[in-house]
């Protein structure tokens, strides 16, 4: 109800504002690019450079050289700037290998037959000449299941020394023989030598040849004669071609086509005779070796966090050091097992430490496989790991696995057991993990691809701008970049990719742009071209851009790396962030971020080049932002443009950086009201905190003037009938004074002045 005032007077009135008067959220910058070690694809926010040293850390040794990362350039200059958090999103190039562990079954380490040739070792031979498929095999061990290909020749044309094999090749028998049995009788002819069998008569026929001393050198079709005198007075010669069956093989290969499983090193394994051919005897291989094993696997660990890019799978040198992989890199171990209770140790160690001298990261104790179990491994370990996925134009983190990650630096990736349950003597169930255990000893992560640097490092101002980027490919950008187009997940106001140069990575730096578009609450900052380039190379790349969500600044700078202390060139995207952080910690984002109050750049060493007043111009006038060199102030971001053509107030970084802070708050409001009832009340409590921060913002020179409206005007009867609530804002932004126009007026002695 109004109030009125009868005497003359004052009347105090008093409005509480206070709950309603405060900004948008403090958000910050989002950093893309390779690290030494961090979460792979995984958006982590920071608030601090120790922090992010702790988890993506800072420079690397390479051989005799170092190199920065410029991640970790900017994340330092970000923070000394007064930013308050920094989300971080680590690339890498290449997968990530997996640490398979090898398997004890009840005290002997066994495993599956590797699927190719075994050796033939001591048995060698035994069947007839073909080739045999899907060979059952047997072991002296536990082994089953395994099935080969044997193939076998003739090479040693051995006769077969059994019964009656001969019998079908006689071609001439006896007329006169004397039932009786010769034993000695020599086989002659063909192309071997000394075959002696024993030969059976019976009613003036051979009954049976047995083969008893083989010979050698014999082939099928040979035709074999028995001497008539061998066979008794009135015999007459016998002849005999061989068959290929009548024929002992060499076997020429053994190659194993199914693994089967529970095998041991040691292990022999038979084929029977009969499944060869016909043989005299079994056909045995040598004892089993390392190499003809792949061992079971109880559990598979893969790495989260600590690392190299790839982490190489490594043989071990004297001493246990790792051959490759070893630049902070990490190690498991299974440091002790108990059979009897099925439980284990397991220890992450660092990879660059040896068996002499452990570098031991996090330990484990008595964990077990079983599932049921309170120590069960995945549960005291972690098995989370995430994934980027794509619903239709959206994409999004998803995580995997049922048990959070308690370890820092691997989590586990699949947990099998091949043993069966089992009874005790009391009838209690046995589980069957007490009897699957993993093998102790260490050993390295394998089946990674890729290297710390990948195709050789990146010298910032020789090969930054190469495909290969800091070790990593562009393409490998592609997916974080999505990644972070979704806003509910991710809030931040400025995004960039140092290193990405659009010159050689257009696609990518295009999607960088495109995703601040669509999100319409932040700045993308970008790069156009590498070190070493021109005027006129940087302005001629600025015609393919039109958007007042980006942003350019050259030339490149030169650096001190903070860990280091060495100097490195450094493109203009990864100090930006760090001047937008200085200008809303020391003013407001409506202020531009540029000058010699707000601009300057007190890391860097100096600018790529020393741009003239007549180079500012170019640059300034093709939309790209000048960093200037002064004598008395260092160097200092000396424009604000954004890479909108049309000349509007939207062509200036501090406007789009105002409506993104203004948009930001009244959505913020707006957001508390949806399912709310469209009526004069739900509207008067919009207007009631939307109306006083913009005047903050006025009285804060942000705006010159604005008006909102949210009434009967624009929420009619047919827009609340379609569940609408619509609000209309009006502003006029204030304007940079980027062109100060001073007139100095000489006049003559006596002269007055202007009123």
């Amino acid at each position: 109800m109004a109030e009125t005032l009868i005497s003359p007077g004052v009347l105090a009135r008093e409005n509480d504002q206070s709950q309603i008067t405060q900004g948008p959220r403090e958000v910050g910058a989002a950093i893309i690019g390779p690290s030494i070690k961090g979460p792979v694809e995984v958006p982590t926010l920071v608030t601090s450079y120790s922090e992010y040293l702790a988890i993506f850390g800072g420079s690397v040794t390479s051989g005799s050289q170092q190199y920065s990362y410029l991640n970790q350039i900017a994340a330092n200059n970000y923070f000394r700037q007064g930013g308050n958090s920094l989300l971080v999103t680590r690339v890498v190039s290449g997968s990530f290998g997996s640490a398979t562990s090898k398997a004890l079954y009840n005290g002997v380490e066994t495993g599956v037959l590797a699927l190719g040739t075994l050796s033939l070792g001591s048995g060698g031979s035994g069947g007839t000449a073909g080739t045999f498929t899907d060979v059952a095999t047997t072991t002296s061990g536990g082994g089953s299941g395994a099935t080969a290909t044997v193939v076998t020749s003739v090479s040693n044309g051995k006769i077969l020394t059994t019964a009656d094999a001969l019998l079908t090749s006689i071609t001439v028998n006896p007329t006169d023989g004397v039932d009786e049995t010769y034993t000695g009788v020599s086989l002659t002819g063909g192309s071997g030598t000394g075959a002696i069998a024993t030969v059976v008569v019976s009613s003036n026929t051979i009954s049976s040849i047995t083969v008893t001393t083989a010979g050698l050198g014999y082939e099928a079709s040979d035709s074999l004669t028995i001497a008539a005198e061998a066979l008794g007075a009135g015999s007459s010669a016998a002849t005999i071609v061989l068959a290929a069956g009548d024929l002992l093989a060499e076997v020429d290969s053994i190659t194993v086509t199914a693994a089967g499983s529970g095998y041991a090193i040691d292990d022999t394994l038979t084929i029977a005779a009969a499944n060869i051919g016909t043989s005299t005897a079994d056909l045995i291989t040598s004892p089993l070796v390392a190499s003809n094993i792949v061992n079971d696997v109880p559990f598979v660990l893969s790495t989260i966090s600590e690392g190299t890019i790839m982490n190489n799978e490594g043989s071990e040198l004297t001493g246990g050091a790792l051959a490759n992989g070893s630049r902070d890199n990490v190690r498991w171990e299974i440091t002790s097992r108990n059979t009897s209770s099925g439980i284990f140790s397991l220890a992450v160690r660092r990879g660059d430490d040896t068996n002499n001298q452990k570098s031991v990261l996090e330990t484990f104790n008595n964990v077990s496989l079983d599932p049921l179990a309170s120590n069960y491994i995945e549960s005291v370990i972690g098995n989370t790991y995430h994934t980027v996925e794509q619903d239709g134009t959206d994409y999004y983190l998803k995580s995997n696995g049922t048990y959070e990650n308690k370890s820092r630096y691997v989590y586990v990736s699949s947990v099998t057991a091949t043993t069966p349950n089992y009874f005790d003597n009391s009838g209690n169930a046995k589980t069957q993990y007490t009897a699957s255990l993993p093998l102790v000893g260490s050993g390295s992560f394998g089946s990674g691809t890729g290297d710390l640097f990948e195709g050789g490092p990146a010298k910032f101002n020789e090969n930054i701008s190469n495909s290969n980027i800091q070790g990593v490919s562009a393409n490998d950008y592609t997916s974080s970049i999505n990644l972070l187009s979704n806003k509910d997940d991710y809030n931040y106001n400025v995004l960039t990719a140092p290193g990405l140069i659009h010159a050689n990575h257009a696609s990518q730096v295009n999607l960088l742009v495109s995703t601040a578009e669509a999100r319409q609450d932040c700045i993308a900052v970008v790069d156009l071209r590498g070190y070493n380039s021109t005027i006129g190379q940087v302005t001629n790349a600025v015609s393919g851009f039109d958007s007042s969500y980006a942003t350019t600044y050259w030339p490149w700078l030169q650096m001190i790396d903070p860990d280091t202390a060495r100097t490195i060139w450094v493109p203009a995207s990864t100090l930006i962030p760090g001047v937008f952080a200085y200008t809303d910690a020391s003013s407001d984002p409506w202020f531009a971020p540029a000058g010699l109050t707000r601009g300057g750049l007190g890391q860097v060493v100096k600018a790529e080049r020393k741009l003239t007043s007549g180079n500012r111009d170019t640059l300034y006038e093709a939309n790209v932002n000048p960093i200037a060199t002064f004598p008395q102030s260092g160097v200092v971001v000396f424009g604000q443009k954004t890479l909108q053509k049309r000349s509007t107030a939207l062509d200036r970084v501090n406007v789009r950086r105002l409506l993104i802070s203004l948009k930001s708050f009244i959505s913020q409001v707006a957001d508390n009201l949806v399912f709310e009832q469209n009526t004069i009340a739900t509207r008067n409590n919009f207007l009631t905190q939307v109306n006083p921060y913009l005047e903050s913002v006025q009285q804060r020179q942000g705006l010159y003037a604005f008006k909102v409206v949210m009434d009967d005007t624009n929420n009619t009867p047919d827009v609340i009938d379609r569940n609408q609530l619509v609000g209309q804002i009006y502003l006029q932004p204030t304007k940079t004074a980027e062109f100060i126009m001073l007139d100095f007026n000489v006049l003559p002695t006596g002269a007055t002045f202007p009123a």
